[in-house]
């Protein structure tokens, strides 16, 4: 395993994050963003990135949570 395995292995662990990690995915899209926008834009851009990734999972729990309601609903309608 290497270094930076190590880390990736530990962060997730830290965070309590069941997750696989993609880390030459990410790597070169900080480095495309590092080299054709600014350096300082490639963390930024891969917080926002994860960022829209756990909204995107929160609006799932949200929609998924609402169909629930909205079939408990016309259960009870149609048992009335």
């Amino acid at each position: 395993m290497s270094i930076l395995d190590d880390w990736i292995s530990a962060a997730k662990t830290e965070l309590g994050l069941d997750l696989d990690v993609d880390v030459s995915e990410l790597l070169d899209m900080t480095k495309v963003v590092a080299h054709n926008v600014a350096r300082p834009a490639a963390p930024l851009t891969a917080f926002l990135v994860g960022y829209a990734a756990a909204q995107a999972v929160v609006m799932i729990i949200v929609v998924t949570v609402l169909a629930q309601v909205f079939v408990r609903r016309l259960e009870y309608r149609e048992a009335t």
